[in-house]
Formats: structure tokens, C-alpha cells, sequence
């Protein structure tokens, strides 16, 4: 019954991985007339010593350490708001808040690139000007490299966090009642009963969402070749946006599928923290 499945992994999954693997050992290139020559473990020797890679994983990084807890809280706090039994308009803001998700990249781009225009004709520009009472000083938000990661987190928050409250909200309903009553019942306050019930309960729904939206930010790509390319001067490169750069604008496999290998680590290291932290727990 499972071999339709674990063919369609074989052939589509662990195959094409095996193949990135065989060739990161190699000087591929496509656009070039040389033939292939295995290199060995040089492309991943050029890797650890390339800025741009660096600068890339820096980026990652920083989009991670920001995106995730900030996106996780964010749907903790709608789950918990929309968590309320007989609510007619649970629903219908559960729609709205997931919505986000659904739509493609390339219409939040155009939506998020008006809201980000520079001036005060910009919305984005003209509501901190309003919020500061006009002391803000208008940016262009995509080409200011201070500016241009955080306006890209910003997008990523609203984007996902829809689904990381469906995710929570699925979690909050296999809590049982009983709990609260029994909490309620002792003398606990909305607070402690969401520190000493909800969030203990919810402890491997939470490590699930972050372990996905920490995966996510480390595949980040649609959206920095959209509305930045990797600029300002590399301000929103990405090790997937160096990955595909690699693969389809230079035509340098090799070095293309050691980026790979390299993707496949992290998220590997990122899975095994998952189930290290869950161990602890069932421990």
C-alpha cells in the first residue's frame, strides 16, 4: 500500500538528491565549453570562502531570528483570540487572517511594492508620517539597505502568519476543557491559565510551526527576486536566491548543487533539533 509512495520518494526526492550530490563534486557549467572534470570537495572549499555566501547565510540568519518568533506570537495571539467556542464570526476571521497565505507572490509583490513607495505617495511612508506627526523622513524601503531586509520580513509575517494560526488554532481545540475548568475552579486568572494550561499543551504545536517557519526562512526566495534581486548590494541575498542565481542566471551547476547539499543540511540540523527538543519533553 506505501509503494506508490515510496517510489514517488525515490524518484522525486532521494534521486535528484543523490544526482546534486554527485555533481557538487564536480566543476559543471553549462554555459561553458570545457568539458565536466571532478573537483573533488573544492566547490564546497570555494563555498566557505565566498562573501557573497556568507553574507547570504547572515541574512538567513537574520531573517529567521526576526520572522520566527515574531510570525509564531503573532498566530499564538490570533489563535488564541479566534479560539472562542460559538463565535459566529470565528469563521469568517479565520478567513481573513488566512487569506494572506493563499494568495500568489507575484500579487503581493505588486501590492507590497506600492505600499512601499518611496516619498510620501508611498503608504507605507505616509502612515509613519502620520504616526510620528511628520517627523519621519520618507525611504524607498526596497533600495535602502538598511531598510530593504526588514521590509521584506515585514511582508513574510503578514504572508504566513495566517498559517501558523491554523496550525495553533487545530492545537487549541485538542486541548481539553476540563483542564481550564479544573484550572478556573482553583482559582486561576485568564493569565495563569494560559501560562500553566494553553502554552504547556500547545509546547509541541509551537515547536512544530517554528521548525516550518525557521524551514521557510531559510527557502526564502520569491519574494527577494521579486521586489529586491538580492540588492541593495546583497542587503536581501538569500542562500536560495544564490542558489538559483547559480543555477539558472550563471549556469554553474556544480557550484549550484553543493548549495544544495549545503540547503539540505541546514534543514536536516533544524529537523534534528525538532525531535531533540521533543525527546526532552517526552522524557
Amino acid at each position: 500500500m506505501v509503494s506508490p509512495a515510496v517510489l514517488g520518494l525515490l524518484l522525486f526526492v532521494l534521486a535528484p538528491f543523490a544526482l546534486s550530490f554527485l555533481i557538487s563534486f564536480t566543476d559543471l557549467s553549462l554555459g561553458s565549453p570545457h568539458p565536466m572534470h571532478w573537483v573533488g570537495t573544492l566547490q564546497y572549499e570555494r563555498l566557505f570562502h565566498d562573501p557573497a555566501l556568507a553574507r547570504a547565510l547572515a541574512n538567513n540568519l537574520r531573517f529567521a531570528l526576526v520572522v520566527v518568533p515574531l510570525q509564531t506570537a503573532l498566530a499564538l495571539a490570533l489563535a488564541v483570540l479566534l479560539h472562542r467556542p460559538g463565535w459566529r464570526l470565528a469563521g469568517l476571521y479565520r478567513a481573513i487572517f488566512f487569506a494572506p497565505v493563499v494568495f500568489p507572490m507575484s500579487l503581493v509583490a505588486v501590492i507590497w511594492r506600492y505600499l512601499y513607495a518611496p516619498g510620501l505617495q508611498g503608504p507605507a511612508n505616509r502612515l509613519l508620517s502620520w504616526l510620528s506627526l511628520g517627523h519621519w523622513q520618507a525611504r524607498d524601503f526596497l533600495h535602502d539597505p538598511e531598510w530593504a531586509l526588514g521590509a521584506l520580513m515585514a511582508l513574510s509575517v503578514w504572508q504566513g502568519v495566517g498559517l501558523q494560526m491554523v496550525i495553533l488554532l487545530g492545537g487549541l481545540q485538542q486541548i481539553p476543557s476540563d483542564l481550564y475548568e479544573a484550572a478556573a475552579l482553583d482559582g486561576a486568572g485568564p493569565l495563569q491559565r494560559f501560562r500553566r494550561v494553553t502554552l504547556p499543551m500547545l509546547r509541541n504545536t509551537l515547536i512544530f510551526t517554528a521548525l516550518m517557519t525557521s524551514i521557510l526562512a531559510f527557502r526564502v526566495f520569491d519574494q527577494v527576486q521579486i521586489l529586491t534581486h538580492g540588492g541593495p548590494a546583497g542587503a536581501t541575498s538569500t542562500l536560495m536566491f544564490e542558489l538559483v542565481r547559480s543555477a539558472f542566471e550563471r549556469l554553474q551547476m556544480g557550484r549550484a548543487c553543493a548549495l544544495t547539499v549545503l540547503f539540505v543540511l541546514i534543514v536536516l540540523l533544524l529537523t534534528g533539533l525538532q525531535r531533540l527538543a521533543l525527546r526532552q519533553r517526552a522524557l
